[in-house]
């Protein structure tokens, strides 16, 4: 961590970032490329999956999200000049050597993304059965990745407007994919007949991977009608949406291998936290709870001695303009208020990215103390969103730097 000096000034909150730092080394997005793609002669190995490289005339590799720069220099490491071409889009451009790396914005779609998108359709273009493609798909790729240019100005609104009224991730992907043509299996259809492999960096809480970036490699089982019920739901008007594709034959060459989700850095934290002493308890790996029942359920089951895990999303509802700071800093500052003595809670998002440039924050009695001296109003910030402000002042945001991965955020409540 970045900050690392700054913010372990107090034993309970190094022990707390040290859980934390456990989880992120193991989602690191080129050690998990290189633990799961493995080349032994002509044989690709990714994971249980097997591919005579022998059957193929090119391998392409594509990609979209947080996590595709860093896996595309790993999969260049294996495959070399094996490859024979792709494009990737990331927040952040990689020095790829076979592989063209483009950036785009996120989390707002921009015209920017449709380009780029638009130079991996050009790339997907006349496939054959004669192609091996290997599809990066990792957080983030729902805005990255659109196309066509109505589908980017459609998303724009639509995730303006769930912001507002507190839908589900679930919901808003729902809807993404009958506003695509690349989404929700549209990538695969694309791809028809080549051999595909999507790597999946999963971001969804609960380790859903079929859902990472809305599903383009993956036959979608929602429908048009499923859209337009939950547009209905919220009195969402005027978006054109279109059919995702259904028939067998566009993903009967598609495998999808999930090579890491919030799973992976919960397990890795709940061994650290016993190694230094806690009982460790994960709460879940798919919370999407408001702040305050997020806190509550945490500490319904901490008890003293005991390291509570959780991984997923908070739930923000941003009425009118909000303050500044993200998910993360956002349920901190909710946590601080029913602090008790001995504990200390962080919740960090795990690209590094909380909405700012700080990946999130860590509480503990000491920020009481803080808080007290510079005479701040909790309730005041908590009602504005304004937490990176807050932390800001108090000393506590957690800076990482882009990460190169994303399994959603992860959080820790610890009791001493």
């Amino acid at each position: 961590m970045i900050n690392a000096k700054d913010l372990e000034r107090y034993p309970n909150r190094q022990k707390a970032l040290a859980i934390i730092e456990a989880g992120l080394l193991a989602i690191n997005t080129k050690e998990v490329v290189r633990s799961s793609v493995i080349l032994q002669g002509d044989v690709l190995k990714i994971k249980d999956l097997e591919i005579s490289l022998k059957d193929y005339k090119r391998i392409k590799v594509i990609g979209f999200g947080k996590a595709s720069s860093d896996a595309a220099l790993a999969l260049e490491e294996v495959l070399g000049s094996k490859i024979s071409g792709g494009v990737i889009i990331d927040i952040k451009s990689s020095e790829t050597k076979y592989i063209k790396s483009l950036i785009g914005d996120h989390p707002h779609p921009s015209m920017k993304n449709v380009l780029a998108t638009e130079k991996v359709v050009e790339e997907v273009k006349g496939s054959t059965e004669d192609d091996l493609v290997l599809v990066i798909v990792s957080g983030g790729g729902s805005a990255l990745f659109c196309w066509p240019e109505e589908e980017c100005n459609q998303g724009e609104t639509l995730y303006t407007s769930f912001l507002k009224v507190g839908g589900t991730i679930e919901e808003l992907n729902i809807v993404r994919k009958h506003l695509s043509l690349i989404k929700g299996g549209g990538l695969a259809k694309m791809l028809y007949p080549a051999r595909v492999v999507g790597l999946i960096f999963c971001d969804v809480p609960g380790g859903n991977a079929e859902e990472v970036a809305s599903g383009p490699t993956a036959k979608d089982t929602t429908t048009i009608e499923d859209a337009k019920q939950i547009l209905d739901k919220y009195g969402f008007a005027d978006f054109k949406l279109n059919e995702t594709p259904k028939e067998d034959e566009y993903f009967k060459n598609v495998s999808n291998v999930s090579l890491v989700s919030n799973a992976d850095a919960l397990d890795a934290m709940a061994n650290k936290a016993k190694e230094l002493g806690f009982e460790p308890k994960i709460l879940s790996p798919k919370i999407y709870d408001l702040p305050e029942i997020a806190v509550k359920n945490f500490k319904n089951i901490l008890t003293k001695g005991s390291a509570i895990l959780g991984g997923g999303e908070i739930k923000l509802v941003v009425e009118g303009k909000g303050g500044s700071g993200g998910r993360c800093v956002q349920v901190a500052l909710e946590a601080l208020e029913h602090l008790e003595e001995g504990e200390t809670f962080a919740a960090i998002a795990s690209d590094g990215i909380d909405n700012s440039d700080t990946a999130g924050a860590v509480v503990d009695e000491e920020t009481l103390k803080v808080v007290k001296e510079l005479n701040l109003d909790t309730k005041d910030y908590l009602e504005r969103r304004d937490s990176y402000e807050f932390f800001k002042k108090t000393g506590n945001l957690v800076f990482t730097g882009p990460t190169g991965a994303n399994v959603s955020d992860l959080m820790l409540w610890i009791k001493e």
